[in-house]
């Protein structure tokens, strides 16, 4: 089943800069937001989620959206994306043309009124107010459906629950969509009979998979989506970020993780790996603590490393006798 019919590209999006930086213990500065985005930008990458236009009190470590948004160097290239809870950010997205915002809701009715306060009646009822204001704009709509594997507070979820709000967001004018395992909970048989179900229901919608290690699938399940049709994935530098409404939950998948993988197996994915290490192994400095990738701290699975003196000494003595 896995390993199976997989894409000859793969297209990779970063989050790292929205929900990798969101969850910090500390404020990452404005210019050196802006720099990493920047650097990213030239990578090869397909998307960069930027920024949230959310509430400075609700996330204080995102209260330099617009600044953000307005002082980036865009590559025309790359998809800048902001996420969007509510239709005053939706607002102050279109006021930096951003060019895509991502709308979330769980899958979950638990789980969004835990995350967002909403039922999630409610939460559908305020995208479609969303859709009507982007009407005429050139921002791309994306929504993503949280929980879509399993909630922490309701358990598995169902394919027909994901089926459904995916429907009712192509209803409502929603251009493409997420499908997230926010929490973690997601084994690579589920994945892929989800991801193949949604393939063959809508064969041409854009579709996002976006994915998280918590209990350390997160590379697995990737593959499992791949096999089953998808053609691209989120995915967090250093593998930082997480849900705060996911217990015991680490980040997403790590960035460089998943290239050096998909890599290694042929498929292209247009990344400039090295240069993509290189910024990873800057981050525990930056954020003050260490990061879950393990590429960064281990190389890559071609690189090799020099013979000490006695051992090159032990071969010359043994090729001498």
């Amino acid at each position: 089943m896995f390993m199976q019919n997989l894409p000859t590209k793969v297209r990779i999006n970063e989050v790292a800069t929205r929900d990798g930086f969101q969850s910090e213990a500390i404020f990452i500065p404005t210019d050196k937001k802006i720099e990493i985005i920047n650097r990213l930008s030239l990578l090869g990458l397909n998307k960069i989620e930027v920024t949230s236009f959310v509430s400075p009190k609700a996330i204080p470590n995102l209260r330099d959206a617009e600044e953000v948004m307005n002082s980036i160097t865009r590559n025309p290239n790359v998809t800048y994306v902001t996420l969007v809870p509510n239709e005053k950010g939706a607002e102050r997205a279109l006021a930096t043309n951003a060019d895509e915002i991502n709308l979330v809701m769980s899958v979950s009715e638990s789980h969004n009124l835990s995350n967002i306060r909403m039922t999630c009646d409610q939460s559908l009822a305020q995208f479609k107010r969303i859709c009507t204001l982007m009407e005429g704009s050139n921002t791309r709509i994306n929504a993503s459906l949280a929980t879509s594997f399993g909630c922490p507070f309701e358990g598995l979820i169902a394919p027909e629950r994901v089926i459904n709000v995916i429907k009712q967001y192509l209803d409502i004018g929603i251009q493409s969509i997420s499908i997230a395992d926010t929490t973690g909970m997601a084994s690579p048989r589920q994945v892929y009979e989800l991801c193949d179900q949604v393939r063959n229901i809508f064969p041409t919608l854009d579709v996002t998979l976006h994915l998280h290690n918590t209990r350390g699938m997160g590379l697995t399940n990737a593959l499992a989506g791949l096999s089953a049709g998808i053609t691209q994935l989120d995915a967090s530098l250093g593998g930082i970020g997480g849900c705060p409404f996911a217990p015991g939950a680490t980040g997403n998948i790590c960035t460089e993780d998943l290239v050096h993988m998909l890599e290694s197996i042929d498929l292209d994915t247009g990344v400039d790996l090295p240069t993509l290490l290189d910024m990873a192994r800057e981050l525990p400095e930056l954020l003050m603590h260490d990061i879950s990738g393990q590429v960064a701290k281990a190389g890559l699975r071609t690189e090799t490393r020099p013979l000490s003196q006695s051992v090159i000494d032990l071969k010359a003595r043994n090729e001498k006798h």
